[in-house]
């Protein structure tokens, strides 16, 4: 039998928990985000703000570890570890594939959001785009035809300097599968022959590289460089940028920062938009969605971005239609 007395100390003490209780319910939504960088030291931008959009706040609701191998690619798989160790909610990688498979070696179960790898599924990430099936997704920079965004990106090249002729192409092996590689080269030639230019393919793998690059381009007597998409490339981009302006390169980037860096051109996804788009991953996934259901998306937005004071300083009027084109022109 309850008595009114018990009753009464019963509910007022239901009451008094209550708010203690929505308290400690409060603390436990605090999202708890890895962040794993190759090159900047903080967390982008996009990134940052794109969550702050969908209502999360740092210092409130949200605590973001970040780690940044500063360049040094090597860095990645003990950084990927030590995210690990905090026990995150959500693991993202802003480096490319190698910070992409270290993420995944280091843990099976966390999951993680992956932005700018051009093969998930040749890169053993994912099982395929539509349908992950692990515990990673996210987003890839492959186009399909990944061909077409090459050959877009040689045409404005071409538009921009039309007396270049022989153009060499710098790529980092193994940023796709062997026969997508040799594919990708097929397709991108018959681009070069609708043109009317020759394409001359170097590998490089990493700075030790570059000055020997450089000088098969000068023997293959190059008069333009395009520079495919890598994370070293692009950790590197002031070195290839210095290199191009030494030999009197008119260049082409995938990322913006290339031309920010010196380079002429650049023409590729917008990588604000990848950032902005994985903090709605994290929002997915923080509100219950599986990495195994959520497909890998591939870029929609790109840019073009012209870089006036390197064309006066090659010697090149560009067109006004091509800089009408230009999301961004600088000066």
């Amino acid at each position: 039998m309850i008595t009114r007395r018990a009753f009464v100390g019963s509910l007022t003490g239901s009451l008094l928990a209550a708010p203690l209780a929505a308290e400690a319910q409060q603390a436990a939504k605090i999202a708890r985000i890895g962040l794993l960088l190759a090159s900047f030291p903080n967390p982008p931008e996009a990134f940052v703000q794109g969550l702050h959009d969908l209502g999360y706040i740092k210092g409130q609701n949200l605590v973001i570890e970040h780690r940044s191998a500063e360049g040094k690619l090597e860095r990645l798989p003990d950084l990927a570890l030590e995210l690990v160790a905090l026990k995150v909610d959500v693991l993202v990688t802003a480096s490319g594939t190698p910070g992409a498979l270290a993420a995944k070696q280091a843990t099976s179960t966390i999951p993680i959001i992956i932005t700018g790898v051009p093969d998930p599924v040749g890169s053993g990430l994912v099982s395929s785009l539509a349908r992950p099936g692990g515990n990673v997704t996210g987003l890839s920079s492959r186009v399909d035809p990944m061909a077409d965004l090459l050959g877009k990106r040689l045409e404005l090249l071409k538009q921009a300097a039309p007396e270049i002729s022989r153009i060499a192409v710098l790529r980092h092996p193994g940023q796709y599968s062997e026969q997508g590689e040799k594919e990708i080269q097929q397709q991108v030639d018959v681009w070069a022959k609708r043109l009317g230019v020759r394409l001359y393919f170097v590998d490089g793998r990493g700075p030790a590289d570059f000055d020997g690059a450089f000088s098969e381009m000068a023997r293959a007597r190059a008069d333009a460089l395009m520079v495919f998409g890598s994370t070293t490339f692009y950790n590197e981009r002031r070195r290839l940028v210095g290199l191009a302006a030494k030999n009197r390169l008119p260049d082409a980037y995938p990322w913006k920062e290339g031309v920010e860096s010196g380079g002429l051109l650049s023409y590729g996804p917008s990588i604000t938009d990848w950032y902005r788009r994985a903090a709605t991953y994290v929002d997915k996934i923080l509100k219950g969605a599986r990495p195994a259901d959520l497909p890998v998306e591939q870029p929609t937005k790109f840019e073009l971005v012209i870089n006036l004071k390197t064309a006066k300083a090659l010697g090149l009027t560009i067109p006004p239609s091509l800089l009408a084109r230009a999301d961004e022109v600088i000066q």
